[in-house]
């Protein structure tokens, strides 16, 4: 399973697995970038590749996708959309904000968390929740933090202020491959949920908030 079968058909959804795709980057979105290490050029090249191609596919050929205050990607008007890159993968999607109010992605490596960041990361309730999954292939920890992950990208952009770690409890469904975030912070989204897809390198998390 992908990004995409975790998305409504509304969404362009553009990802890549394996090594990053060599690309250029448009100079709007290079001014944006400024100068930084040929690592983290390539992998915002890719991301941005990504996007460039998804937004094509919403009828918004050649446009750039910049930065805005927030580090966050700028997306033209009347567009809404997010971008997730690891090792071994990046990907990208876009959808008409006349149908979507809210959309985040994130992806990381199926790979457990560093223990002095799990505690920064899930709550007593969710790490007692974690102390009884059964170990096997998929890195629940790892599941957590990418689902909090896109939380976050489809809160910021609507609401604009920042929304931590300890704001955000989560609920997952392994059976039905969702969860369900209860969000303390004041701000229109009380409750988001969302879906994942594991692979054996990979988690993925997506959250799809249909417009009103």
């Amino acid at each position: 399973m992908s990004l995409r079968a975790l998305l409504p058909a509304s969404c362009a959804v553009v990802e890549h697995a394996g090594g990053w795709p060599v690309a250029a980057l448009h100079p709007d979105e290079a001014r944006a970038l400024g100068p930084v290490a040929e690592a983290r050029r390539a992998e915002f090249a890719a991301g941005r590749a990504c996007a460039r191609a998804a937004l094509a596919a919403l009828g918004h050929a050649g446009a750039p996708v910049g930065r805005g205050d927030d580090r966050g990607p700028r997306w033209p008007a009347g567009v809404v959309g997010s971008i997730t890159h690891c090792a071994g993968y990046v990907a990208a999607a876009v959808a008409p904000a006349a149908a979507c109010r809210a959309l985040g992605v994130d992806a990381e490596p199926n790979q457990p968390l560093p223990a002095d960041v799990l505690t920064t990361v899930a709550s007593a309730t969710e790490r007692r929740w974690l102390a009884a999954t059964p170990p096997g292939a998929i890195c629940w920890d790892r599941l957590l933090f990418s689902a909090k992950e896109s939380v976050y990208k489809a809160w910021r952009p609507v609401v604009g202020t920042w929304l931590g770690f300890e704001d955000v409890e989560l609920t997952v469904d392994p059976t039905a491959a969702t969860f369900a975030a209860a969000i303390a912070a004041p701000g229109p989204f009380p409750h988001l949920a969302g879906r994942f897809a594991i692979t054996p390198t990979i988690v993925i998390t997506a959250i799809y908030v249909p417009a009103a």
